[in-house]
């Protein structure tokens, strides 16, 4: 396999996994190949947490490549690989141990996205007030019929995949990955009967944001940048998925277990 490597290399336990990677890929006949020629691939392997991967898949974009995680970090859902099992992890990808999973994506549309920005979420587009701002308010509608306006400090709009993310720290549900919805969660909403809401990925939201500050922020899977209130925003499934390998005897139930120690019982 034609392998590249992402990863916070400045960080030095993300350096040294990376020479135990590159030197355990090489005695397996793996070729390791720079970023640039990222179209050659056959896998990616990222090191560090889920922002690296979540960098890495802005650029793997609608390639197809299939996307590994090998974390560095505290948490880890998307890099899910822990590094004292790293040389069985790649053992199981040399032998084809694993499975092909299809996360779909959230799309943006608006005029005049800043240069550097992607418009694709694998985890989530999130409509937030600036810091020192008071709340904004967010007229939504989904599939062309007026829904709520949000009196919040912002709303997240999540993926099941994002569902473990931002969303879930304000309140949302946790949703199994690849399932087919779009989670709606406000961010510390003025009124109590804002709950989260879980819609089929396949409906088009629209939002329109209101600011005494006339500007919002929007991040899209945590890169963001400032508009001018009322600008048109689409929110829709994007055209393509994302392709994330799951290694054999690895699951979503028992990354819950091990890494948000789901089910646990501190009586015992």
């Amino acid at each position: 396999m034609r392998i590249a490597i992402f990863g916070n290399l400045s960080a030095q336990k993300s350096n040294e996994c990376k020479s135990r990677l590159t030197t355990l890929l090489q005695s397996l006949r793996h070729e390791i190949i720079p970023q640039e020629r990222l179209s050659e691939a056959d896998a990616v392997i990222t090191i560090g947490g889920d922002g690296t991967f979540l960098r890495a898949a802005a650029l793997v974009g609608n390639t197809g490549i299939p996307m590994l995680g090998i974390n560095t970090g505290r948490l880890g859902f998307l890099a899910d690989v822990n590094v004292a099992d790293m040389e069985s992890a790649i053992e199981k990808l040399h032998h084809g141990q694993y499975e092909i999973q299809k996360r779909h994506l959230l799309e943006l549309d608006m005029k005049g996205m800043p240069a550097g920005h992607t418009p694709y979420a694998l985890n989530d587009i999130a409509i937030l007030k600036h810091d020192i701002s008071s709340m904004i308010s967010i007229s939504t509608s989904v599939a062309g019929q007026e829904l709520v306006t949000y009196q919040a400090d912002g709303l997240v709009i999540a993926t099941s995949t994002g569902s473990t993310a931002y969303s879930l720290s304000v309140g949302g549900p946790i949703v199994a990955p690849g399932t087919n919805v779009t989670v709606l969660t406000p961010v510390a909403p003025h009124s109590l009967t804002m709950r989260p809401l879980v819609l089929s990925a396949n409906e088009t939201i629209r939002l329109d944001v209101a600011s005494r500050s006339h500007s919002f922020l929007i991040s899209i899977d945590g890169n963001s940048f400032s508009l001018h209130e009322h600008t048109p925003l689409e929110i829709h499934r994007a055209p393509f998925t994302l392709n994330i390998i799951r290694l054999e005897g690895s699951s979503f139930y028992s990354t819950l277990q091990q890494k948000m120690l789901w089910g646990s019982d501190s009586r015992r």
